[in-house]
């Protein structure tokens, strides 16, 4: 018979290892901790590094990314962008992203054969290939530029193509941000520090062997993919297989090949089929309770495909219809309501099933924490979520 692990137990490793029951040392401790951070929306790069950290992080996740550079902002797993460390960001460029840029070239390329205007496009695989060179020698020239420089030196990233042809929200536009895609995911290009403030999704690139001396550490597809699942059950164990392979974006074939590597252990999640890292079995101590405010896309709530177990039946109030999850509001290892930012600075939430008295002071305490964190930052989620939106009001 394989090995019981617990609801229990399952809670008690995520609030451990993903530094909620107690604060981080370091940063680099609270993005390993979970592998890596979201960072579609930035502001929860800052937030989420934030909650795990004694204090305010957003100094020290800045000086991490861009005065140490020992964090890096890539394209990785289902072709969202992530924050991480040096040497997970070689998995996952390994990994993950290589098969991305694979992928979404032959589907650009594609699209320039249809839409491209012959005269402009004769060849678009070729004339991808010559674009792209040429805006990485312009990128490399000027040292470092914004996508709207970038098109300056190279017109023919103007381009222009239909995207979602037949959707509500089909529209228009230059092939700038796809080409750049393309080269960020090909591990060519990297995202510097914004322009203005942490908030900013207005990128700066760079050559990413100029932001990260030498380039990333080169790994093999496989031996990449077998570490990233390592790290990812290390992190998310015991967990059910297909959780792996949605958190990557493999295929069923990739996660089975990277997970005999790995060996692990067959478990039993309360009548759940799962896996775990063979070193793993022993008990967590359970810890004291506690409560964090996580913010918007947090890796803690995105780990898992399968949520039930933390976040019960509160997804149609925390989540909005792409699968983007709201901030929440955690106690001892499960989502117990949702919370917000007013236009005040007021931070608000709604608890979404009873706790006791203890939890709601806890909850109490640390919705003030919040409010004083932000301060006079003003912080609105880029995908906003029901519960978000009724409490922001």
């Amino acid at each position: 018979m394989p090995p019981k692990i617990s609801t229990d137990q399952r809670r008690a490793r995520l609030a451990v290892r993903h530094h909620l029951a107690a604060p981080a040392a370091s940063v680099a401790d609270a993005v390993a901790g979970v592998v890596a951070l979201h960072a579609t929306d930035p502001a929860t790069v800052h937030l989420s590094a934030s909650a795990r950290l004694a204090g305010p992080a957003v100094p020290d996740v800045e000086r991490a990314l861009y005065e140490e550079r020992s964090l890096l902002r890539l394209l990785g797993m289902r072709r969202t962008v992530f924050v991480t460390g040096l040497e997970t960001a070689a998995l996952v460029q390994a990994g993950c992203s290589a098969d991305i840029e694979v992928k979404q070239r032959k589907l650009l390329e594609q699209h320039l054969g249809q839409q491209g205007h012959p005269e402009n496009v004769p060849e678009p695989g070729a004339w991808l290939a010559d674009v792209e060179a040429s805006v990485e020698a312009a990128l490399r020239a000027r040292g470092s530029a914004t996508a709207q420089q970038l098109s300056e030196d190279e017109p023919r990233l103007r381009q222009q193509l239909l995207m979602a042809a037949g959707k509500p929200y089909e529209a228009i536009g230059n092939v700038t941000s796809r080409v750049l895609f393309l080269l960020a995911a090909g591990g060519r290009i990297v995202r510097g520090r914004p322009r203005g403030s942490w908030l900013s999704t207005q990128y700066v690139w760079h050559p990413l062997d100029e932001w990260v001396p030498g380039g990333l550490p080169p790994w093999g597809a496989e031996e990449a993919r077998a570490e990233l699942a390592r790290r990812w059950l290390r992190a998310y164990g015991p967990a059910p297989v297909s959780d792996l392979r949605w958190w990557t974006g493999w295929t069923a074939g990739q996660t089975k090949k990277a997970l005999a590597a790995v060996s692990p252990v067959e478990v039993d999640i309360e009548g759940v089929p799962g896996v775990a890292l063979a070193d793993d079995l022993d008990p967590v101590p359970v810890p004291a309770p506690w409560v964090a405010f996580l913010p918007a896309l947090d890796p803690t709530p995105m780990g898992w495909q399968d949520r039930e177990w933390f976040l019960g039946p509160h997804r149609a109030a925390l989540f909005d219809r792409s699968g983007n999850i709201g901030p929440t509001v955690w106690a001892s290892g499960r989502v117990v309501g949702g919370w917000a930012q007013r236009a005040s600075g007021e931070v608000v939430f709604r608890l979404l099933e009873e706790v006791d008295a203890e939890t709601r002071a806890l909850v109490d305490a640390e919705a003030e924490r919040c409010a004083k964190w932000f301060g006079e930052i003003r912080a609105v989620p880029r995908f906003r979520t029901p519960l978000e939106r009724e409490l922001a009001g």
